[in-house]
């Protein structure tokens, strides 16, 4: 019976997730969730009380797998240059499993501000540290005339836009640009390395 239960549960999660992705928190109902899954409504929330608690550990969830390659890449013991493109790279690959992510945060944001204190929770207690610990590798590498005068959050802001917007606009380029299969990847593999193209050289003195 446990053993239903915990299924059931995992269920009513995943069907959540999938139509939070696809749809967003406002357009997304229990009732419709119960129905993907094939339960009643009362079961949703009797695991998870509320359409927004739900939401909540899953916006988490999605806000940290969005960030993770930043603290993945912080520990690796490397040349600054090529943490840099490792992270571009991981990101870039996180993305093409997760292609609805960036618009689903993105949106999510934008629609409702108590999502701001979510991510800003997440930052302070997950990236506060990773993100010193680049700053000073960043910083000692233009004090050796290596990289040019910039700070971390540029070359963050860079690698998001540039993933990001890849994914963001995919709808709008499977529909109207390229249909075929392998056309699209090969649209996807030059997108990334000329991400990393674009990141690199804005490295550069």
């Amino acid at each position: 019976m446990a053993e239903n239960n915990n299924n059931t549960e995992k269920e009513i999660l995943d069907a959540a997730e999938r139509l939070f992705l696809k749809k967003g928190f406002a357009l997304t109902s229990t009732t419709e969730i119960a129905k993907e899954v094939g339960c009643n409504q009362a079961l949703v929330h009797y695991y998870y009380r509320t359409k927004e608690k739900l939401f909540t550990g899953i916006f988490e969830k999605k806000t940290l797998l969005f960030l993770s390659d930043f603290i993945n890449g912080s520990r690796k013991d490397l040349p600054f240059e090529e943490k840099i493109k490792g992270l571009i790279e991981a990101h870039f690959d996180m993305l093409l499993i997760n292609q609805q992510l960036p618009f689903f945060l993105f949106t999510e944001l934008i629609l409702n501000e108590k999502r701001l204190d979510v991510l800003k929770k997440n930052l302070s207690d997950n990236y506060t540290e990773v993100y010193r610990k680049f700053d000073d590798e960043l910083k000692s590498e233009i004090a050796k005339g290596k990289i040019r005068q910039m700070t971390f959050m540029d070359i963050l802001f860079t690698i998001v836009s540039l993933n990001g917007m890849v994914f963001m606009i995919n709808p709008i380029v499977k529909k109207t640009l390229i249909s075929d299969e392998n056309e699209y990847r090969e649209f996807i593999n030059k997108r990334r390395n000329e991400n990393i193209r674009i990141v690199m050289l804005s490295l550069k003195p």
